[in-house]
């Protein structure tokens, strides 16, 4: 792994109803812990997106990491993931260049293509398009952010002699990058030579991404691996002794149940669970599933996120910054822990800086 190590925090701004907790908190509270966390040098912030949520989720990462960016100077932005087909690909061109003048050449973009059925239902979208959308969309981006007129015709879009300004900090645009939860997804962030997000078993998605890349002769040493992984840093080996534990653990199990939800409505879902039926070897737990913690005290911490960077080719780690219904503060402690105590080792574990 060439690429040096990063890590950091994401973001999805929810407050479940019933919370104790208010939405223009979560907000303020979100915003002092990326000062904060830039403070303890982490280098990272991502945001994610979902539509239509009750608990308010993100649905709109473009207005927090204009606000983000403003407060920041080194700290980096992405997205675990920006929905591709409920975009307009030259308007998020657009955005996405303001964003990085604005942050001084700080954006980056992690796209995905969605799955949810009520999204598509809310945007009055078949779920049938979402591919080509998306894969028109990344063309388009980068078309956009070559400096030059351009011309595209495709399925979807169509743009003639289009200039779109202003031009972004970065030569060629923010960094992007793909999720995968299978190998067709791996096989796109290949094929569109960008950084990836696995989602998924290790020999469906990062291992047919690495052979694909060198079959075209080109060398996982010069793209971005990322990962979403909660880290919560105890003072004893026992998580559960620890009562601030306990109330996020109970925030992540909300958070696990709702995917779950939108997962088992989704079409996906049902290919998936066809697929598992002809199955007679045990289900093993996915690593890179970004719902899994890693919750202990330091020399724990250290311990399984070196094993897991290691095994899967990690560059880029966040942790999850606001437990859905709990006060972003809550994670503060943790972070500082884990910044202090946590990643220094885990660096000098795998020799990168």
């Amino acid at each position: 792994m060439a690429q040096s190590l990063r890590f950091g925090i994401v973001h999805d701004f929810r407050c479940p109803p019933g919370s104790d907790v208010t939405m223009p908190q979560v907000y303020a509270e979100t915003f002092d812990q990326v000062v904060h966390a830039e403070q303890l040098g982490m280098e990272l912030c991502w945001f994610t997106e979902h539509h239509f949520m009750s608990d308010g989720y993100l649905p709109n990462f473009v207005p927090v990491a204009g606000a983000a960016a403003a407060l920041t100077t080194t700290m980096r932005f992405s997205t675990d993931i920006c929905l591709m087909p409920f975009r307009d690909p030259v308007r998020l061109a657009e955005d996405l260049a303001v964003l990085d003048n604005v942050s001084g050449g700080r954006m980056e973009l992690g796209i995905g293509m969605g799955y949810a059925a009520h999204e598509f239902a809310g945007f009055g979208l078949p779920i049938s398009r979402r591919v080509s959308l998306t894969e028109e969309a990344i063309e388009i981006l980068r078309l956009a952010w070559s400096g030059e007129p351009f011309t595209f015709e495709g399925k979807r879009y169509r743009y003639s002699d289009l200039r779109v300004t202003p031009d972004p900090v970065q030569d060629g645009g923010p960094p992007l990058w793909v999720a995968a939860t299978s190998e067709a997804g791996a096989l796109r962030a290949a094929r569109f030579d960008t950084n990836l997000l696995p989602q998924g078993p290790k020999a469906k998605v990062l291992e047919p991404w690495k052979a694909a890349l060198a079959a075209d002769g080109r060398d996982i040493g010069d793209k971005r691996v990322g990962i979403i992984r909660g880290v919560y840093v105890t003072d004893g080996s026992d998580p559960a002794d620890d009562p601030t534990w306990e109330a996020i653990a109970a925030a992540e199990k909300y958070r696990r149940d709702v995917y779950i939800d939108i997962i088992k409505a989704s079409a996906d879902h049902k290919l998936a669970a066809a697929e598992r039926s002809t199955r007679t070897d045990p289900r093993q737990p996915d690593p890179l599933n970004p719902l899994v913690w890693t919750a202990g005290d330091a020399d724990h911490c250290v311990a399984e996120l070196t094993t897991m960077i290691r095994d899967h080719d990690v560059t880029d780690l966040v942790t999850w910054g606001g437990p859905p219904g709990l006060p972003p503060s809550v994670m503060n402690d943790s972070l500082e822990r884990m910044a202090r105590e946590v990643i220094p080792r885990v660096r000098a574990n795998l020799s990168l800086q």
